[in-house]
C-alpha cells in the first residue's frame, strides 16, 4: 500500500510503499477513499522538518536539556547517535481518513464490513483505527465532507469547554479551517461571532456564515470586540490560531468582560500577562485535541467507552455529533475545499499548503483498487550459508530500532523479516536501514517461512510468554527482551515449551552480563573465597502513571519490566542463585509507589545484594552505578562507562564509552544458533531471575520476605 512519510531530519516529503497493517482486537481496518490534509498541524510538521538542527533546538527547548543531559551521563557521540537516529524516523502524516470498512477485529460489532467511516487513521491506502475513533458516516454526507469531521470535533472540543449559551458575543481568533468550522458551529448555538484573521478571503468566508470580521493587519482586533460589544467586552475567545507570538493571547484576555473565558484550540505562544487574567478574572483552558477519551490508552487502545451518563460527549461522540450536524445542513464543508490532489502527488499538496495563501481544504483523492499485501520485499534476497542464523523480528518499536536492529545487523544472520502489526512505516524504515529483506504485518506467515530458524521479540511485555511459545513450538530459536513473563502462570507456559524443545535456543535479552565492564569484574572476582556483598543503583528516570509500562495487563510494572535485567546480573556477579527476596516500596504519596524499591538479595553461597531502583531522580545524573565488596576491596561502575577498582592489585580503571553488552550478546546468540550446543543462560538462570523479580513485587506488597522455592512450584 502507499503511504505519507515525513523525515524530520532530511525534511523529505514522500509517498512510500508499505505493508498493509494487520487488524487486531478492538480495530477495525479502513480502506481510504478520501483524507483532508490539516493545514495548520501537517504544515507546521513539514516546515519544522526542513529546518536545520539548529532552528530544530530552537524549536523544542525542552528536548535540547535532555539531549545535554543525556550527554553528561551517556556520552557525546553515543548521544548524537541516538538523536539522529530518532530524527531519521518516518513520521506518519494525517489524520482526518474517510473510508470503506474491509475487516473488523476480535470486539468489534458496531462496524461490518463495507460501511463508510471516518477516523483519525493516516494518509495511507489501508489504515487499522482503535474503534473508539471511528464513526459512521450518514447516507447523505459525501466522502469529501466527512474528511472534515475529525478536524472540525477539535473545535467543537473547544466550544464544548466554552459552554456558549445563546445571544453570547464570541471570538474566533484565527479563521482557518478550524477557525471557520467553529463560526458555523457556534452560530449553530445562537452566538454572535467576531472572526480576526490577517487573510481578506478566509475573513470573507467567515462573513459569509454571520459572522463579523476584522483583518488585524490592518485593524485594532481590541478595538473591534470593544466597538462590536458596546464597550462590554465579549463573552469568550477560542483562539484557533498557529503563532509564535504571545501578543494573541493578550488581546484575548484584553478584548475579555469580566470573568470571561478563553480557550486555547491553536497553537500560540503562552507567555501569558497575570495581570490580563487576574483583573478580570478570566477563566483560560487548553482543548484537548478531539475531546474526553484522547491519549487514554483504556478508551482508545482497550476500547472502554465512558458511560454517555456522566461523560456526555467522548472524542467518538463529537465526531458523531459533527457528522449529525453536516447531515442536517447546519455545518456546511464542501465550500472549505479549494483543492483536490491524487495521493501520488503528495509533494505538490504540501507545497500548496506551505506556500499558497489561498489554499485550505486540500482533499487528497486515492485508487479504487489498492494493493493489501502484508510483506513487501525491501532488500534482495541473500544467499544462505549452512547452519546459518535467519531472523525474524517481531516488533518495530523503540528497542528494535534503536537497539536490536542495530546491533543484529554487524552479526552474520542473514535478517528476512522485520514484523509489526500495525506500525508498517518503523518496520519499512528499519528494514530499509538495516538490510533486512522484507518488512511485513503478518507474524504467522513470517513464522511459518521454512528458511526462518530465530525469532527476536521485541514487542511489548504483555505479548513476551506468548510469542516466546509460539516460536518455540514452530521449531525456532527464540530470543526474547526481558521480561520472559510478567507472572507465574506465563512462566510455566514458557517452562514448558522450552522443555518441549530441548534443541532450540532460548534467551533473554539480558546483555548487561556481556559487558566489558562486567566481564572484567567476573574476572577480577573469580579468585575469591568469600561471599560478596553488592549494590546495584538504579536511576530510572520518570515514567508517568498513565504509561502502559505501569499497566498491570500491558507492562507488568518497572520491576518485572526492567529491574529483573539488575537481579540477574547480580545473580551472574555472585555466580549464584537467588534463594529470598525481601523488598520495600515508597510509601503513600506518589503517583506510582511500585517503581520507588528497594529489593534484598540472598543468594545460595552467602552472598547478599541490593537493588535500589528509583523512578523519581534526575536524567543529569548517571543512569546506573554497581558496587560490589570483597575481601578487602571495592569495584565499582558507573554507568558502564567506567569500572574503578579499590584494592585490586594490577587494576586501577576500565574506561570505554557506554557499553552495556547488547552488540556482543547479539553476536554470541547469532553464533549459537549456527554453532548448537548449550544455550547461553542456562533456562535455570533465567527462571530464578524472572521469579525474584516477582518476588519483589509480592514481598513490598506484603511486607514479608519471599523464599523462591518455598513460594513458587513449577514444573
Amino acid at each position: 500500500m502507499k503511504q505519507i512519510l515525513q523525515n524530520l531530519r532530511s525534511g523529505e516529503t514522500r509517498v512510500a510503499e508499505l505493508p498493509a497493517p494487520a487488524c487486531g482486537r478492538g480495530m477495525v481496518k479502513i480502506q481510504t477513499r478520501n483524507s483532508l490534509i490539516s493545514a495548520g498541524t501537517e504544515r507546521m510538521l513539514v516546515e519544522f522538518s526542513k529546518g536545520g538542527l539548529i532552528a530544530k533546538a530552537k524549536a523544542q527547548p525542552d528536548k535540547v536539556k535532555q539531549v545535554l543531559d543525556k550527554i553528561k551521563t551517556d556520552g557525546l557521540l553515543p548521544t548524537l547517535d541516538s538523536v539522529f537516529k530518532r530524527l531519521g524516523e518516518p513520521l506518519p502524516l494525517g489524520y482526518c481518513n474517510v473510508g470503506t470498512v474491509l475487516e473488523v477485529g476480535p470486539g468489534v460489532s458496531d462496524y461490518q464490513i463495507g460501511d463508510r467511516v471516518v477516523s483519525n487513521g493516516s494518509h495511507a491506502e489501508v489504515v487499522v483505527v482503535p474503534k473508539n475513533l471511528c464513526a459512521k458516516i450518514p447516507d447523505g454526507v459525501s466522502d469529501e465532507d466527512a474528511t472534515f469531521t475529525v478536524l472540525t470535533a477539535i473545535g467543537l472540543q473547544g466550544i464544548r469547554l466554552a459552554a456558549p449559551t445563546l445571544g453570547e458575543r464570541f471570538v474566533v481568533f484565527g479563521a482557518g479551517l478550524i477557525g471557520l468550522v467553529t463560526i458555523q458551529l457556534l452560530r449553530a448555538n445562537g452566538c454572535e461571532v467576531l472572526a480576526i484573521d490577517l487573510n481578506e478571503d478566509r475573513l470573507a468566508m467567515a462573513r459569509s456564515y454571520g459572522a463579523q470580521t476584522c483583518n488585524a493587519a490592518s485593524g485594532d482586533p481590541i478595538a473591534a470586540a470593544s466597538s462590536w460589544t458596546d464597550g462590554a467586552g465579549v463573552d469568550g475567545v477560542l483562539v484557533t490560531a498557529s503563532a509564535k507570538t504571545d501578543e494573541l493571547m493578550h488581546q484575548a484576555a484584553e478584548m475579555c468582560r469580566k470573568r470571561a473565558r478563553i480557550i486555547l484550540v491553536g497553537v500560540v505562544g503562552l507567555n501569558l500577562r497575570r495581570s490580563d487574567f487576574f483583573e478580570k478574572e478570566i477563566t483560560f483552558q487548553v482543548s484537548c485535541s478531539y475531546g474526553p477519551g484522547r491519549y487514554d490508552d483504556n478508551y482508545e487502545q482497550k476500547g472502554q467507552d465512558y458511560p454517555l451518563g456522566f461523560v456526555r460527549w467522548t472524542e467518538q461522540r463529537n465526531f458523531q455529533a459533527v457528522l449529525g450536524a453536516m447531515a442536517s445542513g447546519q455545518l456546511v464543508v464542501n465550500d472549505l475545499i479549494t483543492d483536490r490532489i491524487a495521493l501520488d502527488d503528495a509533494a505538490e499538496a504540501y507545497n500548496k499548503i506551505s506556500n499558497d495563501p489561498s489554499a485550505m481544504g486540500v482533499i487528497l483523492g486515492y485508487d479504487a483498487e489498492v494493493q493489501t499485501a502484508q510483506t513487501i520485499e525491501i532488500n534482495q534476497p541473500a544467499t544462505q550459508a549452512a547452519d546459518q542464523c535467519v531472523a525474524v523480528v517481531l516488533g518495530a518499536g523503540n528497542f528494535a530500532k534503536m537497539t536490536m536492529s542495530p546491533a543484529l545487523a554487524k552479526t552474520n544472520a542473514r535478517l528476512k523479516y522485520i514484523s509489526d502489526l500495525n506500525n508498517s512505516p518503523a518496520a519499512t524504515h528499519i528494514a530499509e536501514k538495516y538490510g533486512f529483506e522484507n518488512a511485513t504485518s503478518d507474524t504467522d506467515a513470517a513464522l511459518a517461512d521454512p528458511d526462518v530458524n530465530t525469532v527476536f521479540i521485541a514487542t511489548g511485555h504483555a505479548s513476551h510468554a506468548a510469542l516466546t511459545c509460539k516460536g518455540l513450538e514452530a521449531g525456532k530459536h527464540v530470543f526474547v527482551e526481558k521480561p520472559l513473563a510478567m507472572n507465574v502462570e506465563q512462566l510455566q507456559q514458557v517452562l514448558n515449551a522450552a522443555k518441549a524443545a530441548p534443541a532450540q535456543q532460548l534467551m533473554v535479552g539480558f546483555n548487561r552480563r556481556y559487558s566489558p565492564h562486567i566481564q572484567q569484574m567476573r574476572t577480577l572476582l573469580a579468585g575469591r573465597s568469600e561471599p560478596l556483598a553488592m549494590h546495584y543503583a538504579c536511576n530510572a528516570g520518570i515514567i508517568p502513571p498513565e504509561v502502559w509500562v505501569h499497566d498491570p495487563e500491558l507492562g507488568g510494572g518497572r520491576i518485572i519490566g526492567e529491574a529483573c535485567h539488575f537481579i540477574d546480573l547480580l545473580s551472574y556477579l555472585a555466580g549464584s542463585k537467588i534463594v529470598s527476596v525481601a523488598s520495600a516500596q515508597m510509601g503513600q504519596g506518589v503517583a506510582v509507589r511500585e517503581d520507588k524499591m528497594s529489593i534484598v538479595l540472598s543468594f545460595e553461597d552467602g552472598s547478599v545484594g541490593t537493588v535500589n531502583y528509583f523512578g523519581n531522580g534526575n536524567k543529569a545524573y548517571s543512569k546506573e552505578t554497581i558496587d560490589v565488596y570483597s575481601e578487602g576491596r571495592i569495584l565499582h561502575l558507573d554507568n558502564f562507562r567506567k569500572l574503578t577498582g579499590h584494592g585490586f592489585s594490577g587494576f586501577k580503571k576500565l574506561k570505554t564509552k557506554i557499553n552495556k553488552g547488547h552488540q556482543t550478546e547479539f553476536k554470541l546468540f547469532t553464533e549459537a544458533v549456527a554453532a548448537g550446543g548449550e544455550p547461553m543462560i542456562p533456562l535455570a538462570e533465567l527462571t530464578n531471575a524472572t521469579l525474584a523479580s516477582f518476588a519483589a513485587m509480592t514481598s513490598a506488597a506484603e511486607g514479608r520476605t519471599i523464599r523462591l522455592d518455598t513460594e513458587y512450584t513449577l514444573s
